[in-house]
């Protein structure tokens, strides 16, 4: 099936980025889409400032995306008091691009990369097993 993505004579919008992200989190392997299906995928043009200080970026371009919330291997089942916090992958639009420029790789597929890197941190799998994710993918 061909992709349905706007033309890119101009850099994607957020909302053009965001139709991409969708496309490429649709072909992520079923296994790890349905075990993130409570996961927001967010897209902004940068970290925030304190991101970038709490991971020490020299960089905002330094961050292609990133998971925020409790990895389900650190959760615990016995705690009584539900969780506030909502676990969010953040795909940062700019560095993506810059990256995407630099390598003239397919945009979706770079999507698809940061997405399965970041869920992969959700499920708490080693980077192994990530590759081997994305190689199946």
């Amino acid at each position: 099936m061909p992709r349905l993505m706007p033309p890119h004579t101009t850099p994607p919008s957020l909302g053009d980025f965001e139709t991409i992200a969708h496309a490429a989190y649709a072909e992520i392997p079923d296994e790890l889409r349905r075990y993130a299906a409570d996961v927001i995928i967010r897209v902004e043009d940068f970290p925030d400032e304190e991101t970038e200080q709490d991971m020490g970026l020299e960089s905002p371009f330094d961050l292609l995306g990133l998971y925020r919330g409790v990895a389900l291997p650190h959760l615990s089942f016995g705690d009584t008091m539900p969780r506030s916090d909502v676990d969010m992958i953040f795909l940062y639009r700019r560095p993506i691009l810059d990256y995407w420029c630099e390598t003239g790789e397919d945009l979706t597929s770079v999507v698809k990369h940061v997405l399965i890197h970041e869920i992969g941190h959700h499920f708490g799998l080693s980077d192994d097993d990530m590759e081997r994710i994305e190689d199946e993918a």
